[in-house]
């Protein structure tokens, strides 16, 4: 059984690199399972009996990436006086880091929208918890769109880098930024 899964894994790691490479050039609808199982060198039948079609691979790896995103998100709180080395802002970065290639295609020119949208849904939810029990007296949709748009910009720039900053920099990084934006912290508003 343990063989069994190892060779599973291998096979689903082989086709995610496949599709990680395809992405990069190519739009989702774009991609067959033909073209995927020959880069990667896998029969057809093997990538059915995991997946039903391209869009079903991609849904179960955005769907697996998000559970540990979720998992992080719920953590200790997001903000607080202190996000230099530790909490969900400095995971978030790491589980960034570790699925860098992936995540940097899905949020690309030929990524998937649905993804993007999914990840701002889950940027909003953990906001609002931080607005509310920020008590601030700012209108909360103006202010969590601002704060989920930066969020979203600053983690594309850091995906396209290509020298990119370490987790631990940009926990500090955006932790600033926010801390700013929520008056925790002195400095310009």
């Amino acid at each position: 059984m343990e063989k069994m899964d190892r060779r599973v894994r291998k096979t689903r790691a082989l086709l995610l690199q496949g599709l990680v490479k395809m992405l990069e050039t190519h739009d989702i609808q774009d991609i067959s399972v033909k073209e995927l199982t020959e880069l990667v060198d896998i029969n057809r039948g093997t990538f059915y009996l995991h997946y039903d079609d391209i869009y079903d691979m991609l849904h179960k790896i955005e769907d697996e990436m998000f559970l540990e995103f979720n998992e992080i998100m719920e953590q200790k709180p997001v903000i607080t006086n202190s996000l230099a080395s530790q909490g969900p802002l400095l995971e978030f970065f790491r589980f960034l880091d570790r699925n860098r290639d992936l995540a940097k295609v899905m949020i690309g020119p030929h990524g998937d929208l649905a993804f993007v949208n999914r990840l701002k849904d889950q940027i909003e939810k953990r906001t609002l918890q931080v607005l509310e029990s920020a008590q601030s007296d700012a209108n909360y949709e103006y202010l969590c769109s601002f704060i989920i748009t930066g969020c979203v910009g600053v983690v594309e720039t850091w995906l396209k880098e290509s020298d990119p900053q370490s987790p631990e920099e940009m926990a500090e990084i955006l932790g600033a930024m926010l801390l700013r934006q929520l008056n925790f912290a002195p400095g310009p508003a």
